[in-house]
């Protein structure tokens, strides 16, 4: 009766045994992917981009002066969505791409200043107190950065509305909490940042505001002449439309359209990387990992994991042993 027992139980044990490779074969693999999928692949995909060269020599007479170099990022429509249109699962998984994103794109390269141009929010022209609050909370939890680097933010139509939507209330609880600086200055560098929604009214209230602005700002910026005299800007950087473009103005002043930062706009989202110095100017631009790839990657471990359970219980030939017999049996002829 003993001896049955023992039998009995060695029977249950071998299973237990057998399986335990497996499990964690299996929590490896999933492990492993998940690290590289949301967390390694921003590393790589941002390793690659460098800061571009610039001319920091400047001759003045028979000195020559090396130029400061500002060093600029700029992205454009985040759309962090909200309770309205926004679902959780979504929320959750384009939040945590632009963190990563943004979190890695600030390790590694160490930018001076951040200009976010635009459109923040998905829901901020119709977001209810609470839900703005919310929003900004999480804004704010993402693209956290150290007190060294500046984080400059412009008005889209989506965070406070159209011409025709806009009201003081949302313009004000939105310079409330990014400020409503127009001119900022750094290195001898001169950045005017434009709310260009209000520049497509029609003659309303707010538009007037933001012409007495512009021409407040000019003043400060030809101070010096006490004369009054519109922007001639060397460079325009704006979003809104998603996608990277490029026009030029009078035939002189380009225009560059930063793409959506977001990966529910763009299958490969990127940024703008700008060296900067008071004369001159580089441009490049820095792709984030293509969302597609990382799908590719998931449905290749899904595929994998089956494979590897298939095998362990021997419903599956593994492939490894099916390639050695069939050389056995080519040298065996």
């Amino acid at each position: 009766m003993a001896m049955i027992e023992l039998e009995f139980g060695r029977q249950n044990f071998h299973p237990l045994k057998k399986k335990s490779p497996l499990l964690l074969k299996l929590i490896a693999v999933v492990f492993a992917v998940l690290l590289f999928c949301e967390f390694l692949i921003y590393y790589l995909a941002i390793f690659q981009c460098n800061w571009p060269e610039v001319k920091t020599t400047a001759s003045d007479g028979e000195q020559a002066t090396r130029e400061p170099v500002l060093k600029a990022m700029f992205l454009a429509d985040t759309h962090l969505l909200g309770e309205v249109l926004g679902h959780w699962l979504d929320k959750l998984r384009r939040e945590w791409q632009m963190e990563r994103a943004f979190q890695t794109a600030l390790w590694l390269l160490q930018p001076e200043v951040v200009f976010i141009l635009g459109d923040i929010f998905d829901e901020g022209k119709w977001s209810t107190p609470e839900a703005w609050v919310n929003d900004v909370e999480r804004f704010q939890k993402m693209f956290r950065h150290p007190s060294h680097v500046q984080l400059k933010v412009v008005a889209g139509n989506h965070d406070i509305g159209f011409h025709y939507e806009m009201n003081t209330y949302k313009v004000e609880r939105f310079e409330k909490v990014f400020s409503s600086e127009r001119l900022f200055s750094w290195k001898g560098i001169n950045f005017v940042m434009v709310n260009s929604v209000a520049l497509n009214g029609d003659g309303c209230g707010i538009c007037s505001e933001t012409e007495a602005e512009l021409i407040e700002v000019s003043h400060r910026l030809n101070c010096s002449r006490e004369l009054l005299q519109w922007f001639q800007p060397r460079l325009v950087l704006s979003g809104h439309t998603h996608s990277a473009c490029e026009v030029h103005h009078g035939g002189r002043v380009p225009e560059l359209s930063v793409p959506s930062f977001s990966w529910r706009n763009r299958n490969n989202p990127s940024f703008i990387m700008g060296s900067i110095t008071p004369t001159d100017y580089a441009l490049s631009k820095c792709y984030l990992p293509r969302e597609d790839v990382v799908l590719i990657i998931y449905c290749g471990m899904v595929g994998f994991l089956v494979v590897l359970t298939l095998t362990h219980f021997g419903l599956l030939a593994s492939p490894f042993l099916a390639g050695l017999n069939l050389l056995r049996k080519r040298k065996t002829r």
